[in-house]
């Protein structure tokens, strides 16, 4: 592995630059690179867009001037399960620890949308599928999607943000400051925090859902982290705060996991119980590792 020079003393994780770089990127770059090439075109915000650069013998030159060096571009090539924000003459990975979970967050690459790690369990589906296919599954499962809508996990924004194409307003809930931290540098979390139709909470949606008052919401999407790390949130009392919050006819996609694996089919039908007997009509969705609740 190439060694990497240290981030100075004193820095964090907050956008300085726009530039990201993952092995997605960087392996054609070298590939060019030997072949010869000197006009390319590649990204810098993780194969959100493309843009024109000029390789020269130090590094990618982008049109405004800015250098990506060799030995970074070799680095990032060289782990395949890393984000790095890039500097002048530093870079770092896209990672960082929450205190308050005791959780370490991480930004990990794929083809298109990155994902993000929670203590190394992956918050999207990545085999078959990518993080934004994913979203839209979900977002389908209860399409048309109007009114008002709760998303209880915000995570990287995927879903608050396809969910606010079309609805009115979308208010979503995140436990951990830490993962907006990683939202925050994530290009393809943008939209969550610029879109005005989105309001983004910190805080600990078992404790927030209460204090909804009644039949405010035209949908809820519940996409919780796995039951070993948020076991509440597959509870009887959080199910029946959700049917409390929603409007009548409303609709509650709630994802669960592989439901063909051992622990998703048996969490599936202690879920669809629970759902059951707090009053919704439940029905699978397999195609989205979930159900679908109507009120």
């Amino acid at each position: 592995m190439t060694a990497l020079p240290l981030k100075p003393p004193g820095s964090n994780l907050s956008r300085t630059t726009d530039i990201f770089l993952s092995h997605y990127q960087a392996v054609p770059l070298l590939r060019q690179r030997k072949e010869g090439a000197v006009q390319v075109r590649t990204s810098t915000d993780l194969n959100l867009t493309m843009a024109p650069a000029t390789l020269t013998a130090d590094g990618v030159v982008l049109e405004d001037g800015r250098v990506i060096h060799w030995e970074f571009v070799q680095a990032a090539a060289e782990n395949d399960s890393a984000c790095y924000r890039v500097h002048d003459r530093w870079m770092d990975k896209v990672q960082t620890y929450s205190r308050m979970t005791d959780r370490v967050y991480t930004l990990y690459p794929t083809p298109g949308a990155p994902t993000m790690l929670v203590s190394g369990v992956p918050m999207h589906r990545i085999k078959g599928t990518n993080p934004f296919q994913d979203t839209l599954t979900k977002i389908r499962a209860i399409a048309p999607i109007t009114g008002d809508v709760l998303d209880t996990c915000t995570g990287l924004g995927y879903t608050a943000c396809q969910a606010s194409r079309s609805a009115r307003r979308v208010v979503t809930i995140e436990l951990d400051p830490a993962a907006h931290e990683i939202g925050r540098l994530n290009p393809w979390s943008k939209e969550l925090f610029e879109s005005p139709k989105i309001e983004c909470l910190l805080g600990d949606s078992y404790e927030i859902g209460p204090a909804f008052p009644a039949e405010t919401f035209d949908a809820v999407i519940h996409d919780p982290p796995q039951f070993s790390l948020a076991g509440e949130l597959y509870s009887a009392e959080f199910y029946r705060c959700l049917h409390r919050i929603l409007r009548p006819r409303a609709k509650l996609f709630h994802y669960i996991g592989d439901p063909a694996s051992r622990s998703g089919a048996s969490t599936t039908r202690s879920v669809t119980k629970r759902l059951q007997e707090a009053g919704f009509r439940v029905t699978a969705h397999p195609e989205a590792f979930g159900v679908v609740g109507a009120k």
